[in-house]
């Protein structure tokens, strides 16, 4: 069984990226019965769709996981759908793309639902004192971009391999330089993908 984990690259004025510590420091492991892949993305709209479906290509998966910041949350945020939308809102992409109301896929779904067991994974982490909620909206920047790709490809290629997204806050430690920003201990977040893992 291999898990594909991906994180996201620093971008705008984040230094430092969670979501890139997780899946490098899971890359390898294995967790919940599952041989961890982790993969780091670019914060760029027109190459993540690229690079997630390539990976996928590279490591045929049995679920994919992938995860990024929301530096504003404070919990753990399971994505429960992914709009067919860029828009870069506040802050554009590394590349200094800044898409506006922009269809994903032109001719693309309006939405899918991500097919990781959603509720059953926020349960299981609020059980285990991890602070967790499910989310109804990814976003429309690489986050969202990331989930809507990958469930639209495997929705066209009749795949069944459940994939979803993790938005994680801050780690205490950056919080410092952000005061009074809501943050989690980096040490929670290994458990976390564990609990999303088990239940996938």
């Amino acid at each position: 069984m291999t898990l594909l984990c991906t994180g996201y690259e620093p971008f705008g004025d984040h230094d430092e990226n969670p979501s890139k510590q997780v899946a490098e420091r899971l890359d390898g492991e294995t967790v919940a019965g599952h041989e961890v892949v982790g993969a780091v993305l670019p914060v760029e709209f027109d190459r993540v769709g690229d690079e997630l479906a390539g990976l996928v290509a590279e490591h045929d998966p049995d679920t994919v996981v992938a995860t990024g910041l929301a530096g504003g949350r404070s919990a753990i945020s399971v994505e429960r759908v992914g709009i067919n939308v860029d828009d870069a809102v506040t802050v554009p992409d590394n590349a200094e793309n800044a898409p506006h109301a922009t269809p994903i896929v032109a001719d693309g779904a309006d939405a899918h639902l991500s097919t990781i067991p959603v509720v059953e994974s926020v349960t299981a982490m609020l059980a285990a004192g991890i602070p967790a909620r499910v989310s109804n909206s990814a976003g429309t920047h690489c986050c969202n971009h990331a989930l809507y790709s990958l469930l639209e490809q495997f929705e066209q290629e009749g795949r069944e391999t459940p994939a979803g997204f993790v938005h994680l806050p801050y780690t205490h430690s950056r919080r410092s330089t952000r005061q009074r920003r809501p943050s989690v201990a980096a040490a929670l977040r290994r458990r976390s993908h564990s609990r999303c893992t088990s239940r996938a």
